[in-house]
């Protein structure tokens, strides 16, 4: 389970990293599902090269491919996002806890030097 997780999440991860997918995703997310064909008007790119982003995607499991006929349509799938969105979530709660006390011990720290100083 935590190996199927972490492969799921380092799949996410490798493909939120580049700009293209990113925007390929929000295409998907404000249009619907799309055809390869109308994914690849917004960009500068060859479709073999936007068919290799989609493939990325796909193996990612953040988009869900539907063929009928020679036409391939593409959804977006959120549910991996909203997994790496949790796990940002709970290490973000972990290193804001951890910064909290680091400057609570460095203002305790800067108080007590003060203090030593004062009293010279």
């Amino acid at each position: 389970m935590a190996i199927h997780y972490q492969t799921t999440l380092d799949r996410t991860f490798h493909a939120l990293g580049d700009g293209t997918r990113r925007e390929i995703l929000s295409t998907l997310a404000t249009q619907g599902a799309c055809s390869a064909g109308e994914l690849c008007a917004p960009f500068a790119a060859a479709q073999p090269t936007i068919s290799k982003h989609l493939k990325v995607l796909e193996l990612a499991g953040l988009v869900r491919r539907e063929v009928k006929g020679r036409t391939h349509r593409f959804e977006l799938v959120t549910t991996p996002m909203d997994e790496a969105g949790d796990w940002i979530s709970r290490h973000q709660q972990f290193w804001e806890g951890t910064l909290e006390r680091l400057e609570a011990f460095l203002g305790h720290n800067d108080s007590s030097r003060a203090d030593t100083e004062d009293g010279k």
